[in-house]
C-alpha cells in the first residue's frame, strides 16, 4: 500500500509527498529528520491535513504530482472537501483507485 498525503506548514503552505509507510515519513517531515523532504527542511511542517491510500506506488506517484499541479485555492479546496478529488482531477487519474483515509479531521 502506497500513500499519498498533504501536510500543512507553518507558514500556511501546502507540502504533498508520497510513501509507503506514512506515520514514519510524517514523523521525518515534523521532525526535520536528516531524510525529510527539501521543502519541509525549510518550511516546518505542522500537521497531516489529507491522505490518500492506493495499492501501487505508481498510482499513488500519479496523485502527487497532479495535486502538485493544482494551485493554492483547488488544494484548500480538496482539504475541505477531500470529495473534489473526482471534480477536480478526474480528467487526470483513475479516481476509483484512491481511498481517502482518516486524519482525525473529519
Amino acid at each position: 500500500m502506497y500513500y499519498t498525503y498533504m501536510i500543512r506548514c507553518k507558514d500556511d503552505s501546502i507540502y504533498t509527498g508520497m510513501t509507503s509507510d506514512l506515520a514514519r515519513r510524517l514523523e521525518e517531515h515534523i521532525k526535520k529528520d536528516k531524510k525529510c523532504a527539501k521543502y519541509t527542511s525549510t518550511h516546518t511542517a505542522i500537521k497531516l491535513e489529507r491522505a490518500w491510500i492506493s495499492e501501487d506506488r505508481v498510482y499513488a506517484s500519479k496523485l502527487e504530482y497532479w495535486i502538485k499541479k493544482l494551485d493554492k485555492k483547488q488544494k484548500e479546496e480538496l482539504i475541505k472537501n477531500p470529495r473534489k478529488l473526482n471534480s477536480l482531477l478526474k480528467e487526470k487519474i483513475e479516481v476509483n483507485k484512491y481511498k481517502l483515509i482518516n486524519t482525525k479531521l473529519d
